[in-house]
């Protein structure tokens, strides 16, 4: 039995974590459990499931709750009893508990992926003092990893496959315009708000790009995305001798959740939805309209130039898709928000944590000037 804490029960994937070990209780152990602000499910899912801690960040009083803050993020993420902490908290919130689980030796089952966006070297060099380890929830950065087994050092290339979201076809003029409701309606995945918009801009396949770079240990070169509409192919892994390994499924979060609770052992779940190719239909690719996305060259391209760049692109992103959800700005606006804050502020080393704060801060005060 190993113990499993959630950060961010009530979003999608803790909500998609929950289901994933309720088929496999004999496995393991829910051992804490916090949210961010709905402490109406919180304390139904602790009705439910009795984990020893419960916290909630903010939002209404729980009856639940035994902690309150920012603070019962790392309670549950450093709980003694706890083996792998689920952070599916989301934005630059997250990275505290990553780093503080990674030094308690935990593994951190990741979907928070602005963790190594914003500070990739410092989560490694976490990972190497305590002997913590990553395993990524995200479907593609799972695909890669379920492909790799023990052959990273004969990885020539990875191509992370996107759905190209609502607007994938979507003319640049009429995109400008596009409603928060036509952003959320994305084609194949069901998701919270702020990754339904990231995933409508593909900033999200620039923060996924960032990841992969610290995750596999690949210069950007060796990085590609496509555009896969059906959302069946999750990645694709190139060997140096020319050969490609696909990983590929229905779309569904619980596969990869399931995956990063077991790994490297695979585990039978008769819940998840079996594959199935006559089912598939058509697969189709498509180069990235990156004039039209503009999100997504200026994600990557702060991943290229290193140091905070990547900090003030997730901090420009998450004011700007804020602003965007409250109706403050334009759809077209969020892409314009993000060149604007990378191009006013001077990049500086990541050498620190207190580094990184200062970009972050630096770069949310600059956005919500533009957004305001």
């Amino acid at each position: 039995m190993r113990g499993v804490a959630i950060l961010g029960s009530t979003g999608s994937i803790g909500t998609s974590t929950l289901r994933v070990l309720a088929r496999q209780r004999d496995r393991f152990r829910l051992v804490a459990l916090t949210a961010g602000s709905n402490a109406e499910l919180l304390d139904c899912q602790a009705e439910e499931w009795r984990p020893d801690f419960i916290g909630i960040v903010n939002g209404s009083p729980s009856r639940t709750a035994r902690e309150r803050g920012a603070s019962c993020l790392l309670t549950a993420a450093t709980h003694p009893d706890v083996d792998i902490v689920v952070n599916a908290v989301v934005g630059f919130a997250g990275l505290d508990a990553t780093l503080a689980a990674l030094r308690a030796g935990k593994r951190v089952a990741l979907a928070n992926k602005e963790s190594l966006v914003v500070g990739g070297e410092l989560v490694l060099e976490a990972a190497r003092q305590g002997g913590g380890e990553l395993i990524p929830i995200d479907s593609e950065h799972s695909a890669v990893l379920q492909c790799l087994t023990d052959r990273r050092a004969e990885i020539s290339r990875l191509i992370l496959t996107a759905s190209g979201g609502p607007f994938r076809d979507w003319p640049q003029a009429q995109l400008a315009d596009a409603t928060v409701a036509e952003a959320l309606n994305h084609p194949t995945w069901r998701m919270g708000n702020k990754i339904s918009v990231d995933s409508a801009t593909l900033a999200n396949k620039a923060l996924e790009i960032i990841e992969a770079h610290f995750l596999f240990g690949l210069g950007y070169d060796a990085l590609d995305v496509v555009v896969h509409p059906q959302s069946i192919v999750h990645a694709f892994v190139e060997f140096v001798d020319g050969s490609v390994l696909g990983q590929l499924g229905f779309p569904t979060m619980e596969l990869p959740i399931l995956y990063a609770l077991s790994h490297p052992e695979r585990l039978p779940d008769a819940g998840v939805r079996r594959f199935d190719p006559l089912a598939t239909g058509a697969l189709t690719f498509e180069p990235v309209r990156t004039e039209v996305f503009r999100a997504f060259g200026a994600g990557v391209a702060a991943g290229r130039r290193g140091g905070t760049a990547p900090a003030i692109f997730n901090a420009a992103n998450e004011v700007a898709v804020a602003g965007f959800l409250a109706g403050k700005i334009r759809f077209a606006r969020i892409a314009e928000v993000i060149e604007a804050v990378l191009a006013e502020l001077r990049v500086e080393v990541a050498s620190s944590l207190e580094v990184i704060r200062d970009a972050d801060r630096q770069a949310r005060t600059r956005a919500e000037r533009m957004v305001g």
